[in-house]
């Protein structure tokens, strides 16, 4: 298991267009179950629904955990998404 936490810096938080683009990335990693922690809630990478109920806002906390085939590489993704602010 690997984790990293990192800041939402897109000014709209995570809103439909980033969470589906992490929700895409993330389904890639199949073997790997990836965990968004952020304001004492756990939701799935993989749950665009769950992402958005997070109500994950710019400047929130968030802590990715990954957890099994090629999590470091997940990791990895996940990170880099949040940290480029989803090209926005």
């Amino acid at each position: 298991m690997v984790s990293k936490t990192v800041k939402v810096v897109n000014a709209q938080g995570m809103h439909m267009r980033p969470a589906g683009m992490l929700v895409a990335e993330m389904k890639k990693f199949a073997g790997c179950n990836t965990i968004l922690k952020v304001n004492g809630k756990e939701v799935k990478a993989t749950a665009v629904m769950q992402i958005m109920a997070a109500g994950i806002k710019c400047g929130s906390e968030v802590e990715i955990v990954c957890d099994g085939e090629g999590e470091q590489e997940a990791l990895d993704a996940a990170a880099g998404m949040f940290e480029s602010g989803f090209g926005e």
